[in-house]
């Protein structure tokens, strides 16, 4: 799957950018990237929304355990990737019906989280459990909402390509040309919401630290949660 937001929606931590000159490679700009995609998965699914984000996903070469799915409702758009285990308990949560599946149900839970403020995104991400990784767009509001399980069991990168688009895919080698070096994991049990930034669900009150990359190592970046004065093991 993959997503590209233009800056007038996000443009990601600081500390996820790497001077072009630093990428051993030229990086492409975000409607190569989506070229190259979409030329590698004829058969995948694309959105554009009015020029400020297009979202793609394919159902090829899809783990059984992390299906993909994509919905939208009243403007919000939502790409998610996985399964979760607690789907019936949330669905009584948040006073669905049954047929709600997991992509629906994450967009019902961030419409709580933009309505209700100020309800914590932590409490909102932190009480889904499986394996998951979901990107949304709040086209109404002009914000993302993106998050990982807490251990990490659907790969999840994120990157900024050569014209300052922030993308999001479950695929570093769709990120790779575009983005060179300014390419990173998305950090486990973590959350990236609009004005909040980057935090960590599972230890809310726990900053999140961006640690430089060695010269030779593929990320230009690598975001780790502190804890108890030292780093919290997310890689």
């Amino acid at each position: 799957m993959l997503a590209v937001f233009n800056s007038a929606v996000a443009e990601g931590p600081e500390e996820l950018r790497t001077p072009g000159d630093l990428s051993p490679t030229p990086r492409k700009k975000a409607a190569d990237l989506l070229q190259s995609f979409m030329t590698d998965f004829p058969q995948a699914i694309s959105v554009n929304v009015e020029g400020v984000c297009h979202m793609a996903y394919s159902h090829e070469k899809e783990a059984l355990l992390r299906p993909r799915s994509f919905a939208v409702k009243d403007e919000i758009f939502c790409l998610f990737e996985g399964t979760l285990e607690n789907l019936a308990s949330l669905r009584q949560q948040y006073g669905l019906s049954k047929s709600v599946n997991e992509v629906s149900l994450v967009i019902e839970a961030y419409k709580t989280l933009r309505d209700r403020k100020p309800y914590p995104a932590s409490h909102v991400v932190g009480h889904f459990e499986g394996r998951f990784a979901f990107i949304i767009l709040d086209k109404s509001t002009k914000s993302i909402f993106a998050a990982t399980d807490s251990q990490g069991k659907v790969p999840f990168y994120w990157g900024i390509t050569a014209d300052g688009f922030l993308a999001f895919s479950d695929d570093a080698d769709v990120l790779k040309g575009a983005c060179g070096k300014s390419l990173a994991s998305f950090p486990e049990g973590c959350f990236f919401l609009g004005a909040e930034g980057l935090r960590s669900y599972e230890h809310p009150k726990n900053k999140v630290t961006a640690i430089p990359a060695m010269e030779e190592e593929m990320w230009g970046t690598t975001f780790k949660v502190e804890r108890e004065g030292v780093y919290a093991g997310i890689i």
